[in-house]
C-alpha cells in the first residue's frame, strides 16, 4: 500500500497568504478577528446579521434580514491528510475547490452535496445540512464533521471536537 503524505500548507514570502496544492488561502487570523469584531458590534447594538458565503441558497427558507456578514474571506484548506481521509476547510472555501483537491487524490465527498450555483461554499454546505441521493446509504454532511471552529452570536470563538 502506498503511503500518502499530508499536503503542506506554505506561507508566501510575506507570511500573509498560504497555499496548499496550488490553491490560495486567506490569512485566517485577520479574517477571523474582523468577523469577531463585526459580530460583537452587532450584538452590542442589538442589530441582526445576515450571514452569507456564496449566496447560492438565498431561495432556501425565510428571507434573511440584517446587515450582510460575508464569510468569503474565511477561505482555504488549512490541512489535508489524504491517507487519513481528513481535511480541515474554512467556511468560505468554494465547494468546487474542495472537491477538486479531493479528486486529485482519488477522493470525494460521499454524501454528494448539491451545488445550487458556482459560488457554493463549504460553510453553506454545513449550515444548510443538505446532502445528495447517497445520503440514505452513506449518511449526511453532519456525519462527516469531526470538529468545528465557530463564532457564536456574542462574538465568542468556540472550538468543538477536532476543529
Amino acid at each position: 500500500m502506498k503511503t500518502q503524505e499530508a499536503l503542506p500548507v506554505q506561507p508566501d514570502r510575506h507570511g500573509r497568504r498560504c497555499s496548499i496544492g496550488g490553491l490560495n488561502i486567506a490569512p485566517m487570523e485577520t479574517a477571523l478577528a474582523s468577523l469577531v469584531d463585526r459580530v460583537r458590534a452587532a450584538a452590542s447594538a442589538g442589530a441582526p446579521l445576515r450571514i452569507r458565503g456564496g449566496g447560492t441558497k438565498t431561495f432556501y427558507g425565510e428571507p434573511a434580514a440584517g446587515e450582510l456578514l460575508d464569510t468569503s474571506a474565511l477561505t482555504g484548506i488549512a490541512s489535508y491528510e489524504p491517507s487519513e481521509l481528513v481535511v480541515t476547510v474554512r467556511a468560505g472555501t468554494p465547494l468546487a475547490e474542495l472537491e477538486q483537491v479531493l479528486a486529485a487524490q482519488g477522493q470525494s465527498l460521499p454524501f454528494e452535496p448539491p451545488h445550487f450555483g458556482p459560488g457554493a461554499t463549504v460553510g453553506g454546505m454545513v449550515a444548510a445540512g443538505l446532502s445528495g441521493p447517497a445520503r440514505a446509504s452513506v449518511g449526511s454532511v453532519r456525519d462527516y464533521v469531526l470538529g468545528l471552529n465557530l463564532v457564536n452570536g456574542r462574538g465568542e470563538h468556540l472550538v468543538f471536537g477536532g476543529g
